[in-house]
């Protein structure tokens, strides 16, 4: 028996997991990061650990949500594989939709062989081998955002800044700092940034800031004072000015559009 899920599937919310969603019958409409995306059968599309997202509209499709934890990453899969998959998730390189995997049939059916085998660590390892197979092969067929051998150095300091930024955007918007902690010049993380999203590492500090505080409003019922002070933000009146500057609404006014 399935656990009753803790919240409406309909609304937007932010899921502590990677998650594959296979389109095996009809079409409709997923939304991801506050983007709507159309999905039909033979699609995939990925929803990375931290992201918001939300059923839209008639469920005229069917399919099967597959979901895993970095640790179940970490334990199976092959360290030259996490390097891939690691891109296949990340949303600032890569769209979340996959379109027309020919091969998901064959991958569900090899999966749900396998979970109705007995238990053992055997069974575990098999299982595990036919997700990283699967993730692998969606990537490859995805080539969203390809990244050559000459730029992978700079996709590593990318990911790096990334992981900073998503653990103390709360603490410092300045480029400098970052780029402190990184033990670089902020001249070379720019041009590393600007090398993966074609944007300054300032304007990717402000993006994921105001990415994050979207995803606070639709999948929460904090204040915006307490989103603003979650944010690092001294002042309410210096939160709605820097939310306006870059979005050219005010906080209240995007929650209430809502």
């Amino acid at each position: 028996m399935q656990d009753i899920p803790d919240h409406d599937p309909r609304k937007p919310h932010r899921i502590k997991f990677h998650a594959l969603l296979i389109v095996t019958e009809g079409d409709g409409h997923h939304q991801v990061d506050l983007e709507k995306y159309s999905i039909q059968k033979g699609d995939v599309l990925k929803i990375a650990k931290g992201q918001v997202h939300a059923f839209q509209g008639e469920l005229n499709y069917k399919g099967v949500l597959v979901v895993f934890k970095e640790d179940y990453s970490l334990r199976f899969f092959s360290k030259s594989s996490l390097e891939i998959i690691s891109h296949f998730f990340n949303y600032h390189t890569s769209v979340p939709l996959v379109k027309q995997c020919e091969f998901s049939g064959r991958f569900l059916e090899n999966i749900s062989d396998e979970i109705n085998n007995e238990v053992s660590v055997t069974q575990q390892n098999i299982i595990a081998k036919l997700l990283e197979l699967y993730l692998l092969k969606l990537e490859r067929l995805a080539q969203n955002a390809v990244i050559d051998n000459v730029n992978m150095k700079y996709y590593e300091l990318f990911e790096r800044f990334q992981q900073l930024v998503d653990q103390k955007h709360h603490e410092t918007r300045n480029v400098k700092d970052y780029a402190d902690m990184m033990s670089i010049s902020a001249k070379h993380l720019n041009a590393v940034v600007q090398s993966i999203t074609l944007n300054t590492a300032k304007a990717f500090v402000d993006q994921f800031i105001i990415l994050e505080i979207k995803r606070i409003i639709q999948s929460t019922e904090l204040s915006l004072k307490e989103i603003s002070f979650q944010k690092g933000f001294d002042e309410v009146t210096n939160f709605s000015k820097y939310f306006k500057k870059h979005t050219g609404t005010s906080p209240k006014e995007y929650k209430s559009r809502i």
